[in-house]
C-alpha cells in the first residue's frame, strides 16, 4: 500500500470518537477492491456466456481494471498528500461505486471493459487511501493496532467474498453475475456516509505537483505492451498491426516514462531507490512472482468451471486456503524475516509456490478437484503466506525512512502491473495451445468459454483435453517464474538480521 511517509510523523487530525468510523470505512473500501478481482475471475465464464464475450474480451475485462490501477496507484497516493487524504479517499470510493453500478448494467463486453477501466481509476485513488487515512487518523501509540485490525478484517472479507460470490453465481439466474458489481453501491454509500458525517477534513501534507505526465506515459506504455501481448493470440487475419509493433511502441513509451521520471520535479517514481541492489531485487522478485500468481488466479477458475464442469461455489473454495493461510501465518513469516533476514523466506516461499504450480500442470488431466487440485493449492497457500510479509520487509529495509511510503507504493504498483502482463501474455499462450489441440474440430469454441449447445461426445472430450493442456502450459510457465523469483531473492536479499537499513 502507498502510505505517505509524512503520515508516520504528523499528528493525528481525527478526534478519538471518529477514528472507529475511519477504520470501518477503510475496511469496507479495501474489501471492495480486494474482492473484486477474485470474484470477477470466478464469474468470467458466465459473463462471457451472457455477453457473448471472446477470450480477448475476457482478458481486457480484467486488464482494463489492472492497467489503470497499476499505472495510477502512485499518483493516487500522492494526490492524497496534495488534496487531503479524506477527499481523495472519498473520491476513489465514489468513482469505484458509480463505475461498479455501470458494470452491473453493461449491455455488451465493450461497455464492461470501459467501465472496468474507469473502476480501475477509482481503485487507484481508493486502495492507497484506505491505509493512508488510518495512518493519518491514529496517533503513533495506537496506529499499529488499527492497521492490524484493518489487515485482519480485510483478510476475512477477502477470504469470504469469493465463496459468497460463488454461491450466488452457482444457484442464481444467469444475470446474477451483475450483483458482484452492484453490491459495491450500498457498501460504498455506507463508507461515504461515515467519512463525510463523522470524519473531519484533514489538511494536505504536501504542496508538490502531481506527476500527471508520468502517469499518462506509464498508462499508455503499459497499455500498448499489454495489447500487443494479447494480440499474439489472435489469428493473423484479425491483426491490423503486428503485435510486436504494439509491444515495441509501448516499450519505447515506457522508456520515455523512465526518462521523464528522471527529470521530473515531482516524480511518481524515485529512480534513485533502484540504486540499492536489495530494493531492485525485491521489486524484481515481486514482478516475477506476481506474474505467476495472477496468471493462475485468473485462468484456473475459468479452467475448472468451463472445462471440468465445476460450479462457481466449488471453484470459489480454491481461493480459501490462500486467504486463510496468509491471514494466519503472514505475521509469523514477517517475524522470521526480521530474525534471519528476508533471503531464506522469500526463496523457500517462492520455491514452494512453484512446486504447487508444477503439481497443477502435471495433474490437470486427472480432473480431481478435491482429491488432487485442492491439496496442491494448500501448498500454494503455505508458500504465499511465507512470502507476503517478507516482501514488504525487504522493500522497507532497503529504503530510507523518508521514502518508505513511496517504496511501498512502487512495490504495490509492480504487483498490479505483473497481473496485467500475465493475463495479456498467458491468455495468448492459452489461446494458441487450445487452438492447436482442438484444430478445426469445433470452430468458434474458445478456451475458457461455456458452450451454448452440447457438443458431440468426441468433440467435447477433445475440448476438455485442449482446456487442460492450455492451462498446463500456463501452470508450467508460472512454476518456472516462481523458481526464477526464488533465485532473484537468493542472490539479492540479505540473510541476516540487523537494525540498520540494507546497504545501498
Amino acid at each position: 500500500m502507498n502510505q505517505p511517509a509524512a503520515a508516520a510523523s504528523a499528528p493525528a487530525f481525527c478526534p478519538p470518537e471518529a477514528r472507529r468510523y475511519v477504520l470501518v470505512s477503510a475496511i469496507l473500501a479495501s474489501s471492495m477492491g480486494f474482492i473484486d478481482g477474485s470474484v470477477v475471475s470466478l464469474a468470467m465464464p458466465i459473463i462471457r456466456e451472457d455477453l457473448g464475450a471472446s477470450l480477448v474480451d475476457a482478458q481486457w475485462i480484467s486488464n482494463g481494471y489492472m492497467l489503470f490501477l497499476s499505472a495510477l496507484v502512485l499518483l493516487g497516493g500522492a494526490a492524497g498528500d496534495v488534496f487531503g487524504v479524506r477527499n481523495i479517499f472519498a473520491l476513489g470510493i465514489l468513482t469505484f461505486m458509480v463505475t461498479s453500478a455501470a458494470c452491473s448494467l453493461a449491455v455488451d463486453a465493450d461497455m464492461l471493459i470501459v467501465m472496468r477501466a474507469a473502476q480501475g481509476v477509482g481503485a487507484a485513488l481508493m486502495v492507497p487511501g484506505s491505509l493512508a487515512i488510518i495512518a493519518k487518523s491514529y496517533p503513533n501509540e495506537t496506529r499499529g493496532k488499527a492497521i492490524g485490525q484493518w489487515a485482519a478484517f480485510s483478510s476475512l472479507t477477502t477470504a469470504m467474498g469469493p465463496f459468497v460470490g460463488g454461491m450466488v453465481l452457482s444457484f442464481g439466474a444467469e444475470w446474477m453475475w451483475r450483483l458482484i458489481f452492484a453490491i459495491n453501491v450500498p457498501i460504498g454509500l455506507v463508507a461515504l456516509y461515515m467519512l463525510f458525517s463523522k470524519v473531519p477534513q484533514d489538511r494536505p501534507s504536501s504542496r508538490r505537483r502531481l506527476d500527471v505526465g508520468g502517469a499518462l506515459l506509464a498508462t499508455v506504455g503499459l497499455g500498448l505492451m499489454a495489447w500487443g501481448l494479447t494480440a499474439l493470440g489472435l489469428p493473423a487475419e484479425a491483426r491490423a498491426v503486428s503485435p510486436w509493433a504494439w509491444i515495441a511502441i509501448g516499450a519505447a513509451i515506457f522508456v520515455a516514462f523512465v526518462v521523464w521520471e528522471k527529470r521530473a520535479r515531482a516524480p511518481m517514481v524515485k529512480l534513485e531507490l533502484f540504486r540499492s541492489r536489495a530494493f531492485t531485487g525485491a521489486n524484481l522478485y515481486t514482478l516475477i512472482l506476481f506474474f505467476a500468481f495472477n496468471a493462475v488466479l485468473f485462468f484456473l477458475p475459468m479452467t475448472v468451471i468451463s472445462g471440468w464442469g465445476a460450479s462457481e461455489w466449488e471453484a470459489s473454495l480454491l481461493f480459501l486456503p490462500l486467504s486463510l493461510f496468509i491471514g494466519a501465518f503472514s505475521s509469523r513469516s514477517g517475524n522470521l524475516a526480521d530474525a534471519i533476514g528476508p533471503r531464506l523466506p522469500l526463496t523457500v516461499g517462492a520455491a514452494i509456490v512453484g512446486l504447487s504450480y508444477a503439481g497443477l500442470a502435471l495433474t490437470m488431466p486427472l480432473m480431481l478437484l478435491w482429491q488432487v487440485t485442492f491439496p496442491i493449492l494448500l501448498l500454494k497457500g503455505i508458500g504465499m503466506a511465507i512470502v507476503v510479509s517478507p516482501i514488504s520487509a525487504a522493500v522497507m529495509r532497503a529504503t530510507p525512512d523518508e521514502d518508505t511510503g513511496l517504496a511501498s507504493g512502487i512495490n504495490n504498483a509492480l504487483a498490479r502491473a505483473a497481473g496485467l502482463m500475465a493475463v495479456a501474455a498467458l491468455g495468448a499462450v492459452a489461446g494458441i495451445v487450445f487452438a492447436e489441440v482442438l484444430g478445426t474440430t469445433a470452430a468458434g469454441v474458445e478456451f475458457g468459454a461455456l458452450t451454448a449447445a452440447p457438443l458431440e461426445p468426441a468433440v467435447e472430450a477433445l475440448r476438455v483435453e485442449a482446456t487442460n493442456r492450455a492451462f498446463s502450459a500456463i501452470a508450467w510457465i508460472a512454476a518456472a517464474m516462481c523458481w526464477l523469483s526464488a533465485l532473484v531473492a537468493w542472490f539479492t536479499q540479505p540473510s541476516w538480521a540487523r537494525k540498520e537499513k540494507a546497504s545501498r
